[in-house]
């Protein structure tokens, strides 16, 4: 998974002060997404993920003034620190990867320990919805004959997936 933050922008609004949206960009299993984030989204991630995994440090809370060479410095300090996430992180929390808008498998023990980022969706939606269909626990090719005598499923097998073209119609 990459992640970087390309851009920000500012948001107006008529209930509170204006604040900053910064644009996420997600690439991961060779597909790309965007996700926009304001600072205090990334500011609740951070504590949430402090409780249960390393995390690096996040740029500051508080910026005296909202001029594009502070608000660049704070872009790139919050694309690093979820860049350092990724990277000294094996097993990233599902609410990491909700944060993202990331599909993901079922989370590991580690990873369920850190919660939901929205505590109000259901365990069902994590769940896959099918089960595997084949598993090789290692190469057929390679592996020693247990006997003398000829592995007839394995060989079944292989023959209808590489000669299927030979098979009576």
């Amino acid at each position: 998974m990459e992640v970087y933050i390309p851009s920000f922008r500012h948001e107006d609004s008529d209930l509170e002060r204006g604040y900053t949206v910064f644009k996420i960009e997600v690439l991961m299993n060779g597909r790309k997404h965007f996700v926009e984030k304001r600072y205090s989204e990334f500011h609740a991630l951070h504590k949430k993920l402090k409780k249960c995994i390393k995390t690096p440090e996040i740029p500051s809370k508080h910026v005296r003034n909202w001029v594009p060479k502070v608000l660049e410095q704070r872009r790139q300090g919050l694309e690093t620190y979820l860049q350092a996430v990724i990277l000294e992180n094996e097993e990233l929390p599902k609410l990491f990867l909700d944060f993202l808008n990331v599909r993901h498998l079922p989370s590991l023990p580690k990873a369920e320990s850190c919660g939901s980022f929205d505590e109000t969706e259901s365990e069902e939606s994590s769940k896959l919805s099918h089960q595997p269909v084949l598993l090789f626990l290692g190469d057929p090719y390679v592996l020693p004959a247990a006997s003398d005598f000829p592995n007839v499923v394995i060989e079944g097998v292989l023959h209808g997936i590489f000669y299927s073209h030979l098979q009576p119609r």
